[in-house]
């Protein structure tokens, strides 16, 4: 698989994921069930998520604005644990504008882009190529997924099925 038909699935499984949030008691999704610095409910993983995604492609690959800096709500934030507060809606929908701005990014991926170098404005003398930045992407949302997944059962919450096999394209015969 490459980047964008990676990047497929996980928009594919966002449906399912955010499909069951929506039917999740806002008073579970603002629980304080972690006891992280930045990270201490789901809303807040949400967040960070979504954040995750913006600030890697716009502010670093791209050198653009943050999607973050337009949505008024959120435009002062700078991370959790503040996000139990805010309406799931309003978090879904940051993350739908950030996927979007991702997906109009991703046909312009060939292997010149693929291997260029970013040097990282906040972290002096990090410098990583664009394909490692987007694989870290990727990785970094499977991981909270399953944790929020995890959070959910504790919750007594069956989360959705998310496995890469149900959205794998049945081969032809």
């Amino acid at each position: 698989m490459n980047i964008p038909e990676t990047y497929d699935y996980l928009v594919r499984a966002r449906r399912d994921l955010w499909a069951t949030l929506e039917g999740v008691p806002d008073e579970v999704l603002s629980r304080p069930l972690l006891d992280g610095a930045k990270l201490h409910c789901i809303k807040d993983l949400l967040f960070h998520i979504a954040s995750v995604e913006d600030f890697w492609i716009r502010e670093e690959i791209l050198r653009e604005q943050p999607v973050r800096k337009t949505i008024p709500a959120l435009k002062e934030t700078q991370g959790g644990p503040v996000f139990a507060g805010f309406a799931l809606k309003t978090l879904l929908d940051y993350w739908r504008v950030v996927e979007q701005t991702t997906l109009a990014y991703l046909p312009t991926l060939d292997d010149e882009e693929l291997k260029r170098v970013v040097s990282v404005h906040d972290r002096p003398g990090k410098r990583y190529t664009v394909d490692g930045l987007l694989w870290n992407i990727i990785i970094h949302e499977a991981r909270h997924v399953a944790q929020i997944s995890v959070l959910l059962r504790t919750q007594g919450i069956a989360p959705p099925f998310l496995d890469l096999l149900k959205y794998l394209p049945v081969p032809s015969a």
